[in-house]
């Protein structure tokens, strides 16, 4: 893996709170800061994709689709269906 040297600027108690972590993790803080950026840009990808997921949730299912739906409850309505009237056969003896 190649790495690249940067500089960045931080607030000083932002940059001892950091060496007081790295030190107790037993990382350097180049490893720190690499996995405090990682987490960072997995966390903004994770909401853009749940943004992404909800949006195409969020609207309502065409004359398509609600027939495809429609289909499979009746589908699985008369493979449950059986079954409900076995357990309840069994368990009333």
């Amino acid at each position: 893996m190649t790495t690249t040297k940067t500089a960045v600027s931080i607030e000083d108690s932002l940059f001892q709170k950091a060496v007081s972590l790295a030190n107790e993790m037993k990382v350097s803080r180049s490893r720190l800061f690499s996995m405090a950026l990682e987490a960072f840009i997995l966390e903004r990808e994770n909401r853009r994709l749940h943004k992404g997921i909800n949006a195409a949730y969020a609207e309502e299912p065409g004359p398509d689709e609600r027939q495809y739906q429609d289909r499979m409850k009746e589908y699985h309505r008369g493979m449950v269906e059986g079954e409900w009237r076995s357990n309840k056969e069994i368990s009333t003896g």
